[in-house]
């Protein structure tokens, strides 16, 4: 029988509302857990005084350099002793996630067991990371953890300045959209630049996502340094019967409300059948016996609206593939960045294309190692330098595919154009 509960009035607000609370499920724990029914205490004072009172530390298993997220408490007596002494170390286990986020109920039971033993029992599916967050864990009781954890096959996730756990989306093992093999991309990745993971060695934080096309369901443009996001080159795939289907079901308004007009680029049109263009860049579909749908592909930015809207109706092309972005990010000395592109198109079908992928995530690694100032992510380290500068350290050549904003001003100095047209052709006919 645990020890009686601290007097938790802020907390227990928490629990009025309409929706589950963690509160509750951390109750229910407390009931046999002196560890957490200090935890519960803590907090509570924490929502008294309006302030965190866990400050870091130095915890870690046994041939790992992170992982681990070690929290110790700040709230002591006079004599300098924990207060909630039963909560004094509140430490994070971060364990890499399989790809694509996939359980059986067997494996989510076993974790349960193990952190309700060794644990506070508190999981968090997933960190902004990925990691499975097994929250709350004394000194002692880490390595045990982990061990168990290990013997089911599961690995420590990256903490620290290194490359962090990587995300990737369900893709191609039960979605319709994916564009490419996501898990396998994910897992070349991982087998890659394991050692980084584990070892702590570069200015800041690194992460990669893998979302298997644009939907970007892994947010992998506004949260990782190098997202793999799913495209296509080629037209949109049309269904006529499916098409046909969809319209008796959802009519001429929705259609034009909901498809044509929300379109960024105006790239869709309803039109008569007898009017379609049937240029090679065009797609069509009819919807009814008189009147087609009408794509012009030239100008699709690939935003999946239409795609998503009308599902099996309209679908990715089959020429598919990835574009790579580098540089995403939250805010931090900046404020928040979307992924730059650096390759608009890589068709990831072949293991060499998989192969080059990782090649590249090997030079822009190894470029940030040596360029980044501390605690400066990708995307400023770009910002400081200029993309060229960067486009030129990892090697690869600039592409027109790569303008975010095209330039307001049609007047251009091209004065030394030759020379320096004359200099490129030197270089590589040296080379």
């Amino acid at each position: 029988m645990a020890k009686p509960m601290h007097p938790t009035p802020n907390l227990d607000q928490l629990e009025s509302g309409p929706w589950p609370s963690f509160v509750t499920g951390l109750k229910r724990l407390a009931k046999d857990k002196d560890y957490v029914v200090d935890i519960l205490g803590h907090l509570e004072h924490s929502y008294q005084t309006r302030k965190g009172y866990w400050k870091g530390g130095t915890v870690g298993v046994r041939g790992y350099g992170g992982g681990i997220i070690p929290r110790f408490t700040e709230i002591k007596d006079e004599n300098g002793q924990p207060v909630f002494k039963d909560a004094a170390e509140f430490h994070t286990i971060r364990v890499m996630p399989p790809p694509g986020m996939h359980y059986n109920t067997a494996t989510l039971r076993q974790f349960c067991d193990i952190w309700e033993k060794h644990g506070s029992g508190l999981i968090a599916l997933h960190g902004q990371s990925g990691d499975i967050m097994f929250q709350g864990a004394t000194t002692d009781n880490v390595q045990k953890a982990f061990d168990e954890i290990n013997d089911m096959g599961f690995d420590l996730g990256g903490a620290g300045p290194a490359v962090r756990t990587s995300m990737s989306c369900v893709g191609a093992a039960r979605c319709e959209q994916s564009c490419y093999d996501e898990a396998k991309a994910h897992r070349e990745v991982l087998n890659t630049f394991l050692d980084d993971i584990h070892r702590p060695a570069l200015p800041y934080k690194f992460k990669f996502k893998f979302s298997g096309c644009p939907n970007d369901c892994m947010n992998s443009i506004q949260r990782s340094d190098m997202a793999v996001i799913g495209t296509w080159r080629d037209n949109i795939r049309t269904d006529e019967a499916l098409a046909k289907k969809w319209f008796a079901k959802h009519g001429m308004n929705e259609l034009v409300n909901d498809v044509v007009a929300r379109c960024p680029t105006k790239a869709i049109q309803i039109k008569e059948i007898k009017d379609v263009r049937k240029d090679s860049h065009f797609s069509s579909v009819a919807i009814n016996d008189g009147q087609a749908l009408e794509i012009d592909n030239k100008d699709c930015v690939r935003c999946m609206h239409c795609i998503n809207v009308m599902t099996g109706a309209l679908a990715t092309g089959v020429d598919k593939g990835a574009t790579v972005l580098v540089g995403g990010k939250r805010t931090l000395k900046i404020g928040d960045l979307m992924g730059t592109v650096v390759i608009p198109f890589l068709p990831l079908q072949k293991d060499e294309d998989y192969e080059k992928l990782t090649e590249l995530g090997q030079k822009i690694i190894d470029f940030f190692a040596e360029n980044a100032l501390e605690h400066e992510r990708t995307g400023e380290m770009i910002e400081r330098i200029g993309l060229v500068n960067f486009l030129e350290g990892i090697e690869v050549e600039i592409d027109a595919n790569m303008v975010s904003t095209p330039r307001m001003n049609p007047y251009v100095n091209t004065a030394g154009w030759d020379e320096e047209v004359a200099r490129i052709n030197a270089s590589k006919a040296a080379a």
